[in-house]
């Protein structure tokens, strides 16, 4: 807080600290009284008898009654019927009401209320204002609308898939794309934040779009286009989304639970992951005797000691527990003289390490074997 320059009355600033908790009701009385005696010293005070104007709290769809937004009046007097902007909607208020879901005909200064009658959900933050010619607020709203599309459009390039996942794993794209669709802001607002966290340099997360309200044909639309998943978390995609969602092969996933939704973006992102390629030691072997053949080199004579040795597998040199050379593989693995693909512990075998003739006896040899593991996030 200091780095702003909030600093509490503690330390000598002008900021009042209060310590609550919703949980007990712990300091809610003393908030209360530091905001009155704070509004009262400062002479702050709103104008009961303008037009009501104010800031969007949260907004939802509501299957009876549409676009709802809850509102915090700061000034004026919000009343039914009134023609209200917010954000990018607009629309005559039919229906308002307080915290506790009693009916309201009109709202003052401070006084939060949940109200519909909007065309389209406003963002969290929004301010929100009273206007007197419902055209003036439709051509306000069309404008914003506009402008949230450019900036949208504008927010970086479009991929067009056939099949995300599967171009992922070749390696041809490192981006996972998303449209997010939630019932309320708090949850998409919530869920941004969170997926925002899952991207990685290899592999990186873009949200194409993320609104309140059902899933509808202009995601789909989108989806197709962009070759992106759609999530949607406590709500559901209309019949007419849904048959064109079957119809051009994109996939709706719907969930209750954020924790299901992460889980499940987590694990398609860690599809695109390039796989950690560890060491596998099947097998040591000691090098008992030296055979020097002109046209062939010099040749192990081996006695297994642990695991197996095969044909492929990749060659390690020891010598006093210092590595001698590493990477190398078999040109031949004989038992007495026929070739082996295989020689177990407890076993003889002659071999000869290709490219490398420097062995002597007492030296050991460490058969491996790379495997590539799947990488999580």
């Amino acid at each position: 807080m200091a780095e702003h320059g909030l600093n509490p009355r503690q330390w000598e600033g002008n900021v009042e600290v209060i310590e609550t908790s919703a949980t007990t009701g712990a300091g809610i009385d003393k908030l209360l009284e530091t905001l009155s005696l704070e509004a009262e010293l400062l002479e702050l005070q709103a104008e009961k008898d303008a037009p009501a104007s104010g800031f969007v709290i949260e907004a939802h769809m509501d299957s009876g009654l549409g676009a709802v937004a809850r509102l915090l009046v700061r000034n004026g007097t919000l009343k039914v019927g009134d023609i209200l902007l917010a954000g990018s909607g607009f629309g005559r208020v039919r229906q308002m009401s307080d915290d506790r879901g009693r009916t309201l005909s009109q709202a003052g200064p401070s006084t939060p209320v949940e109200v519909s009658g909007l065309d389209q959900l406003p963002q969290a933050g929004d301010r929100f204002y009273v206007v007197e010619d419902l055209e003036q607020a439709r051509m306000v709203a069309d404008d914003r609308r506009q402008m949230v599309r450019a900036r949208s459009l504008a927010s970086g390039r479009q991929v067009t898939l056939e099949n995300l996942l599967s171009k992922i794993q070749a390696g041809e794209t490192n981006e996972l794309a998303i449209i997010l669709k939630a019932d309320v802001q708090g949850s998409l607002e919530a869920l941004i934040g969170s997926l925002g966290k899952l991207g990685t340099d290899e592999v990186s997360l873009r949200i194409l779009h993320a609104a309140v309200g059902g899933i509808t044909t202009g995601d789909v639309t989108l989806a197709e286009a962009s070759g992106a998943f759609i999530l949607g978390f406590n709500v559901v995609a209309d019949s007419a989304a849904r048959i064109l969602a079957e119809t051009e092969g994109v996939d709706i996933r719907l969930y209750r639970i954020i924790y299901d939704l992460l889980e499940d973006v987590r694990k398609a992102l860690a599809e695109g992951l390039a796989p950690e390629i560890r060491e596998e030691v099947v097998g040591r072997a000691d090098i008992r005797q030296i055979f020097k053949i002109s046209r062939l080199g010099t040749i192990a004579g081996c006695f297994v000691t642990d695991g197996q040795i095969t044909r492929n597998a990749k060659v390690r040199i020891i010598r006093n527990n210092v590595v001698l050379e590493d990477g190398r593989s078999l040109d031949s693995l004989k038992r007495f003289k026929d070739d082996a693909r295989e020689v177990r512990a407890g076993l003889e075998c002659g071999l000869k390490v290709s490219g490398y003739d420097d062995i002597k006896e007492g030296d050991v040899l460490e058969f491996y074997r790379q495997v590539e593991v799947a990488r999580t996030l």
